[in-house]
């Protein structure tokens, strides 16, 4: 489903002549393809599936802020700018991400529905809330409440 969104939004940006949504589109595309030949079996050509899109989107988004501190130490505002577009655009496919709040409570719900109780449980832990909240939650900061809560 995700996938048909990217490529539909792709025919409408090149339609519309938006360079910027063009090229950053074909960037996820070809990111998305990649994915898939790694992924692919012999018997099976799927593709991989909506969460592990949404994952790569995450980290194509954590990819570019970390290039937009890099661009803004350097005095690149131009291109600093040209990562902010490119991070709306790519956003603009991901679920509303939660906030610290809101990973903190799903992290406390879900350490007391697994009964985790020591630092070894984190996994299980990090595992179930990927599970429940792909796309929607900042796994880094997940990871860091959940060791807080178990730590």
């Amino acid at each position: 489903m995700l996938r048909a969104k990217l490529s539909d939004a792709l025919k409408d940006a090149m339609r519309a002549k938006d360079q910027r949504r063009v090229g950053t589109l074909r960037l996820i595309l070809a990111a998305l393809k990649d994915r898939d030949i790694a992924a692919r079996k012999p018997d099976a050509h799927d593709g991989i599936a909506d969460a592990e899109i949404m994952s790569m989107l995450q980290a194509m988004v954590r990819q570019r802020r970390e290039s937009i501190h890099l661009y803004e130490q350097g005095g690149r505002i131009d291109l600093a700018e040209q990562e902010r577009e490119e991070i709306g655009i790519i956003e603009s496919f991901l679920p509303v991400q939660m906030d610290d709040a809101a990973i903190t409570a799903a992290a406390k719900e879900a350490v007391a529905e697994l009964g985790a109780a020591s630092i070894r449980d984190m996994g299980r832990v990090i595992a179930h809330l990927k599970a429940k909240y792909a796309g929607q939650m900042d796994f880094g900061k997940a990871s860091a409440a959940v060791k807080g809560l178990l730590g």
